[in-house]
């Protein structure tokens, strides 16, 4: 117990007095307001209404105009560390979540497990009387562990988190999401067809969370973490907000930035002195080519068409997520409690340049490290934003949704990177109505606050293990102070994929790095200086003119780097830290059996045969009219399938979603018990190092069909469209039927999936032998 029994115990209960006190539950402090945090992902501060952006944002719109828009609040420039920032207030490599979650690399600062002693805010929360829900994205889930029988360790509900619905990866598909609710992987619960978008039905269950909540203990404030799919690649929405913007960015994306650094200076969110920066502004030997952005005026009218096609697309997505969020807002004051909720509104990164300078239609390629084509993304143009299309725009929108700084995601030591939107509403706890905040701040702070306005405290030691301090300080100070009132922060660190920074006291140093550039020699990085104070655009390098401040600032960045294990840097391509090999719970083999029944299995989890010959054979029991998938993994962005149509064996390898898809077919089946299956021969590297090799089709020991074969050497997704058995999950691999398609007419006894170089026929009496024993 931890109080002591001041009742009295006798033999009988009758006799006996009891003490409940030690075993009350915390309580919240009295009038602690409920917290609502809205976390987008890659979204420029330029992008939104209250910054000046064209996009319209109505529900944020309504929160700034009776709140408080900060024009320099800061994030770490990738979504899986400033997502662990928020969860514990600690520093991203502090959190050992350096990087994404795909590309932790096993050391102290990116093992992708928060260490114990960065005790999660939710579980603080949790333990002080507050209800704790968490919805969308996760990002934090070591991929090995996205899986139904890995570790629950880092999943939401053990960080403290009451409940969770949502998806665990860095993206999904907004038309047909890889979700999870709890502690447990579930599919979607209607079709595109029948109305269904992530953002819509996250904010159903939202609501939902929240009148169950209301309806049973409305006394209990509440902490609600809401993370959209939404600005995340697939740019994906319904189709009548897209067209909304049509035409809006018609005059491309050098204009934009012209015309909005204008509406931003305006509007007092910049000073009007503020110069804008370059496209393009890395030195040559420096610049990561996939980040170039080609100047407006030397695009062809096709690539002009196809760009704005782009944008439109992207706004009409942020739009309608803030008009889902609405709803919650509306919810709130309907309910009388908006006033005492405290609402965070925010982005975890600056814009995104992942859609290479000719943007893409399916975002998938810049993982495999295969370019775009503009020919083929024309084809595609009236697609979209809809189901068929995975689009991202090119990196020209990046910069200009990025405006007035140097660069966009990924590089943390410009604020093109780091910048992002910020606004706070919360009527009952902010005199100050409408008005603009410049202190410096950072994701670092935002825990910080939340504990300060429930009037608790990250405990110094907390279930037995001594923890590490906080780094950020409340923002609340500036809640009533005067716009540019000194900041209260003093510095704060940056240390991403290759890129360096480090701001302090008004000044920040900015190593010149490329992230994923591969370029190594960290010691022989030049280190660029500005005066932020006086520069906001970052503009003006001074380290000319001030080597003793760069020297100081650059030996404090190597403090903090000593403090928050920063060490080594990783500027290695995506794809090569996408296919780090990573320890796992099971022993590494060369053949998996899978069985129907079993649900969809992570990529993160299930076999890989990314850049390796391998083999499939299905064991089955069929009967006349037998059809439907037998095996399927990935989605019509990449995966292949082995199923049954019209009476015929298909095995189909959707490259990168290009068409025209890889198909192989076999002659009509008789009835009766047959193994079915593909072997993929690889043979060498094609020009972007995707598999070329010869596939056959085989039905029993016969092959049926042969021929020429290219495959990926990376992800089929960031994370999702796992590998199922007797159906396909969510988008369906091939176009030639429609997921689910489950199998009928027979029997799947199971299906082993082979990466050794044992021959196909060898390997297929062992698995007839296998599945008999089953």
């Amino acid at each position: 117990m931890a109080e002591q029994f001041n009742g009295k115990i006798a033999l009988d209960v009758r006799d006996s007095v009891p003490d409940w006190e030690p075993y009350l539950l915390p309580a919240a402090a009295e009038k602690a307001p409920n917290v609502l945090v809205i976390l987008y992902d890659d979204t420029g501060m330029a992008s939104w209404s209250p910054y000046g952006g064209r996009i319209n944002m109505p529900t944020l719109d309504r929160l700034a105009a009776n709140g408080l828009t900060y024009t320099q609040w800061h994030t770490t420039a990738l979504c899986s560390p400033t997502r662990s920032v928020f969860l514990t207030g600690r520093n991203h490599t502090r959190n050992s979540i350096a990087s994404l979650m795909e590309s932790t690399n096993g050391f102290p600062g990116n093992s992708g497990r928060i260490p114990d002693d960065c005790a999660p805010m939710a579980h603080i929360l949790q333990d002080n009387g507050y209800s704790t829900f968490w919805l969308g994205k996760d990002h934090n889930v070591p991929e090995q562990d996205n899986a139904a029988g890995g570790s629950r360790n880092q999943w939401p509900l053990q960080l403290g988190y009451d409940r969770f619905y949502g998806f665990l990866g860095g993206e999904t598909n907004q038309w047909y999401p890889d979700l999870a609710e709890d502690n447990h992987f579930i599919e979607q619960p209607y079709t595109p067809e029948e109305g269904y978008h992530l953002s819509k039905d996250l904010a159903d269950q939202a609501l939902q969370m929240l009148r169950a909540q209301q309806a049973t203990n409305p006394s209990k404030p509440w902490y609600m973490w809401f993370c959209p799919g939404a600005n995340h690649a697939p740019h994906q929405a319904p189709q009548e907000y897209i067209d909304k913007y049509k035409g809006a960015f018609d005059d491309g994306y050098d204009a934009y930035r012209e015309w909005v650094l204008g509406r931003m200076i305006e509007r007092g969110i910049m000073p009007a002195d503020t110069d804008l920066t370059p496209f393009n502004p890395m030195p040559e030997d420096q610049a990561n080519a996939a980040d170039h952005v080609k100047p407006w005026d030397t695009l062809s009218e096709d690539e002009k068409t196809l760009f704005r096609r782009m944008a439109e697309v992207f706004a009409g997505f942020s739009e309608y997520t803030d008009s889902q969020i609405g709803r919650i807002v509306d919810y709130l004051e309907e309910t009388g409690q908006l006033d005492n909720t405290i609402i965070f509104y925010c982005a975890d990164n600056g814009a995104s340049g992942e859609g290479s300078s000719d943007g893409s239609v399916n975002e998938n390629k810049f993982f495999n490290n295969y370019p775009d084509d503009l020919a083929e993304n024309l084809t595609r143009i009236d697609d979209l934003g809809g189901p068929e299309a995975y689009n991202h725009y090119p990196t020209g929108w990046a910069a200009a949704f990025s405006t007035p700084f140097q660069m966009f995601k990924r590089y943390s030591q410009y604020s093109g990177g780091t910048c992002d939107p910020m606004i706070i509403h919360w009527p009952a706890g902010i005199t100050a109505k409408g008005e603009i905040r410049h202190q410096y701040h950072h994701a670092t702070d935002i825990v910080p606050t939340i504990l300060d306005v429930a009037g608790l405290e990250m405990p110094e030691v907390y279930r037995g293990v001594e923890q590490a301090p906080l780094p950020g300080v409340s923002m609340r100070y500036s809640f009533d102070a005067a716009p540019d009132a000194p900041t209260r922060k003093k510095r704060q660190y940056y240390n991403m994929i290759g890129t360096r920074g480090l701001w302090q006291d008004g000044w920040k140093v900015a190593a010149t790095h490329a992230p994923i550039s591969g370029h190594g020699h960290f010691d022989e990085d030049d280190w660029e200086l500005y005066h932020v104070d006086q520069d906001r655009s970052e503009s003006k390098n001074v380290a000319a003119d001030h080597p003793e401040k760069v020297r100081e600032l650059v030996d404090a960045w190597f403090e903090e780097a000593d403090v928050n294990y920063g060490l080594p840097i990783d500027d290695r391509t995506a794809l090569e830290q996408l296919t780090i090999e990573r320890p796992s719970s099971e022993p590494p083999r060369h053949r998996y059996i899978y069985y129907p029944d079993s649900g969809a299995v992570p990529e993160g989890v299930a076999v890989n045969v990314r850049g390796r010959s391998f083999k499939i054979i299905a064991d089955v029991d069929i009967e006349e009219g037998a059809e439907g998938v037998l095996f399927a993994h990935g989605s019509r962005f990449g995966g292949h399938a082995l199923f049954l149509q019209d009476g015929r064996l298909h095995y189909v390898y959707n490259f990168l979603g290009i068409q025209p898809e890889q198909t192989f077919v076999s002659e009509k089946l008789s009835p009766g018990k047959h193994a079915l299956g593909m072997e993929f021969d690889r043979e060498g590297a094609g020009e972007y190092k995707e598999s070329i090799g010869t596939t056959t089709l085989y039905v029993d020991d016969q092959a049926v069909a042969s021929g020429p074969m290219r495959a990926q050497v990376g992800k089929f997704t960031l994370c999702g469209d796992g590998l199922c058995i007797g159906y396909d999950s969510a988008d369906s691999v091939s176009r030639s039927y429609r997921a689910p398609f489950t199998f009928t007419g027979g029997t799947i006894r199971g299906v082993a999936v082979d990466v050794s170089e044992e021959q196909y026929l060898d390997l297929e009496l062992e698995a007839q032998a296998a599945f008999a024993r089953e």
